[in-house]
């Protein structure tokens, strides 16, 4: 190999070294601040993720990995650990009330502070050539005099160091800044602290006035904090995760605490908790599995109906019945929402002309669920009537031929012939339906809202609520955001449809192994 050749393979060499150190650097770097910034376990994961793609992309013999990794590594960020995360919150006390760790929430109570608004004094700002001087007036109703800082300029940041504070004497000072002028400064001002001849600090207490800020809480040696104003002494409850007088008086913002299996065990033994819990397991279960089950009948005889051979316009029928699954879910559910409406809907003004009722299908929980199951199957049978057009499509036309000469009725055709052959092939299909509604979300929120309520309750719960829509009431609307109780409800519903799938995966394995 001649040296010309030679020379371009070692530049690119030394340039891809140089390149592995900087984006080694780099990595080292966010880690470290990651761990800084009190992130240890993400910062550890990023050291993880970025240090297995600087040695699988930097080795010439992980071809393979080169292809996997960015799969791998999407899942493992995406799907692994917001999964992890949720299991990790459903063991905490993690809410409205406690989304702050213990030290963010002591260090929350220790700046909170107070403007004594008996010592504050007003001040105004006066163009001084290029500079500015602040004055402070005399207190109200006191006779103290005037004080001025010497030449500022605001435009840079100020000192970290008090401005001190003289008297004013016989200076003669511009007319003050206006209110827009003043505004302009804000920001410099409010970093801005004064120490007056007696050695007082004053500092920022709004747009007319700085004042002495008194802190409201003292750090005690033992960890407990004490409220000044009242002389109360406040102790982290380590079980309730708030800050507590020995009267069990809780001081807010609460902190995150881990309790175990109380969330868990709250479903399963809190008696007011359990009730609509209960029901609502019940229901999710039947709403979704009676879906699946009209959404099939009707499917199914539909897919039959268009494939027999004497029915003119076929193409026509199937377009027209599809049509329910080309239009965007959300605008079928607010338009049946319209339907439905118990005074000025369609359907209600039907009955009312045929039987003289006005059914309250918001109201009653029966008529509630069963208003869902219609709406649903709607949304739904078209899906199951194209699988079925295409597994009948796919039965051999000799056995229809054969049943023919032995006589047999449509309705022998279909329960001995049809259905048998298409069940198989159709079951994990279904079950992924089931697995869907299981966790429908929209339908829900968009026709009902979970819808009406159930009565003495500690969290609000609907009668038409299933497990997904009642966990995120839970979560982000009524009941206080409890992101840990809805955490530990997301890990039941994950297992059970983790335990779906897993029937789906046993099912279809076993129908390819039975062909």
């Amino acid at each position: 190999m001649s040296a010309g050749t030679q020379r371009p393979k070692t530049l690119v060499r030394n340039l891809s070294r140089l390149a592995l150190a900087a984006l080694t650097l780099c990595l080292l770097w966010l880690s470290y601040s990651l761990w800084w910034s009190g992130q240890a376990l993400t910062a550890l994961g990023a050291l993880t993720l970025g240090g297995s793609a600087l040695v699988i992309y930097s080795k010439a013999q992980s071809v393979a990995w080169k292809y996997l990794f960015p799969g791998v590594a999407a899942m493992l960020l995406f799907v692994a650990f917001p999964l992890l995360y949720t299991v990790q919150i459903g063991f905490t006390n993690f809410s409205s009330s406690h989304l702050l760790d213990f030290e963010h929430a002591r260090a929350y109570l220790l700046e909170q502070s107070v403007v004594d608004q008996k010592r504050s004094r007003p001040y105004t700002l006066h163009r001084d050539g290029d500079k500015l001087l602040l004055k402070l007036s005399a207190q109200e109703g006191k006779s103290d005099a005037a004080l001025v800082s010497s030449a500022l300029d605001l435009s840079r940041s100020p000192a970290g160091e008090p401005l001190p504070m003289q008297a004013l004497g016989e200076s003669v000072l511009q007319a003050p800044l206006n209110l827009r002028e003043l505004l302009e400064h804000r920001d410099a001002l409010s970093a801005l602290q004064l120490r007056l001849p007696d050695g007082q600090l004053l500092r920022y207490a709004g747009l007319r006035e700085f004042g002495p800020i008194e802190p409201l809480w003292r750090a005690n040696a033992d960890g407990s904090l004490t409220q000044l104003a009242s002389a109360s002494i406040y102790r982290a409850n380590p079980h309730s995760g708030f800050f507590e007088t020995d009267t069990g008086e809780r001081m807010q913002p609460g902190f995150k605490v881990n309790i175990g299996f109380a969330n868990y065990s709250r479903m399963l033994l809190d008696a007011d908790f359990r009730g609509p819990f209960v029901s609502i397991f019940v229901w999710t279960v039947l709403f979704a599995a009676l879906t699946v089950l009209f959404s099939t009948a009707l499917g199914m005889t539909l897919a039959v109906l268009l494939e027999w051979p004497a029915l003119k316009y076929r193409t026509l029928y199937r377009t027209l019945l599809f049509l329910p699954y080309a239009v965007p879910g959300f605008i079928s559910i607010l338009v049946f929402k319209g339907l439905f409406n118990q005074n000025f809907g369609e359907i209600n003004a039907i009955l009312n002309a045929l039987f003289s009722v006005r059914p309250a299908w918001f109201a009653d929980p029966l008529l509630a669920k069963i208003m869902i199951l219609i709406v649903n199957t709607w949304l739904g049978y078209p899906y199951i009537m194209i699988l079925c057009s295409g597994l009948i499509k796919s039965i051999p036309a000799d056995l229809y031929e054969a049943s023919a000469i032995a006589g047999a009725t449509p309705l022998t055709n279909f329960f001995k012939i049809t259905a048998p052959l298409i069940a198989r092939p159709l079951t994990p299909l279904l079950i992924s339906a089931f697995a869907f509604n299981f966790n429908n979300f929209v339908l829900i929120s968009l026709l009902t809202d979970g819808r009406p309520d159930y009565l003495n309750t500690k969290l609000p719960a609907g009668t038409t609520d299933i497990l997904v829509s009642y966990t995120y009431r839970i979560a982000f609307t009524d009941s206080g955001q409890n992101f840990g109780l809805a955490a530990a409800i997301s890990t039941l519903i994950f297992v059970m449809v983790a335990l779906m799938a897993l029937l789906q995966l046993r099912i279809t394995r076993q129908a390819e192994q039975n062909r």
